[in-house]
């Protein structure tokens, strides 16, 4: 399994690139800003061929290259129908600070040529690659999580798969709830129901930051500390 990760942009946000080996299909998980060049530069590097991109939430500073990557290599576009309208309208999700920031500038939005809708518990088969799909409202309605099965040669069971996170779980922290469409509530919800129950052996690769695991963040993360799995 290959997996490629690098900090995009000026809000370093976490991009990366995912195939079963050099010279295959891959998809593309949160293109942010500034994100294009980089795809490119792994994707020539591995001979790989971009066939998805992968949206953990609408925020601007996770999309803002889905345009450019999903029209160079035709790519489709999948995001949770509620964060779909950040697509064409990012300043809808934005401080008011970051929006005034941007407005300076020239940019345009709209939404690629084929756009396809994530749902919770939805099973996606994507580039020989296998991914279950989470909603995981808190950060943004429309926050959803990819879990993928990992089965590399040196792995001999120790990491049983893969969360990419986005901004729903940090290494020591977790997405903030304050900016249009957070939630606060429903982010502890989200950890409680979604995160805590998960193998301790799990490796996250976050929206920001550097990796960890979910035992770690079980064992450290201050938002985890007094939650517990809600009883059936």
């Amino acid at each position: 399994m290959l997996i490629a990760g690098f900090p995009a942009g000026s809000w370093g946000t976490n991009c990366y690139v995912v195939a079963t080996g050099q010279g295959a299909e891959c998809i593309v998980v949160d293109p942010g800003q500034d994100a294009a060049a980089g795809v490119e530069q792994v994707v020539r590097e591995n001979k790989l061929k971009p066939v998805a991109v992968l949206l953990t939430h609408g925020h601007i500073d996770h999309m803002f290259s889905v345009l450019p990557v999903c029209g160079t290599y035709a790519a489709t576009a999948w995001i949770h129908p509620d964060d779909r309208h950040l697509l064409t309208d990012p300043m809808a999700g934005l401080s008011p600070e970051t929006a005034r920031m941007l407005l300076g500038g020239n940019h345009e939005f709209a939404e690629p040529d084929d756009v396809s809708e994530l749902k919770d518990g939805l099973s996606l088969e994507l580039a020989g690659l296998g991914f279950t799909v989470d909603h995981t409202p808190g950060h943004t309605r429309g926050s959803v999580t990819f879990t993928t099965p990992y089965d590399g040669p040196e792995n001999n069971g120790a990491v049983p798969a893969i969360l990419f996170s986005g901004d729903v779980l940090f290494a020591g922290s977790i997405g903030r709830t304050d900016l249009p469409g957070g939630d606060h509530p429903a982010m502890l919800h989200t950890l409680a129901t979604k995160i805590l129950p998960m193998r301790d052996e799990i490796v996250v690769l976050p929206g920001h930051g550097g990796q960890t695991t979910i035992g770690r963040e079980k064992a450290t993360n201050p938002y985890l500390q007094d939650l517990e799995i809600p009883k059936p």
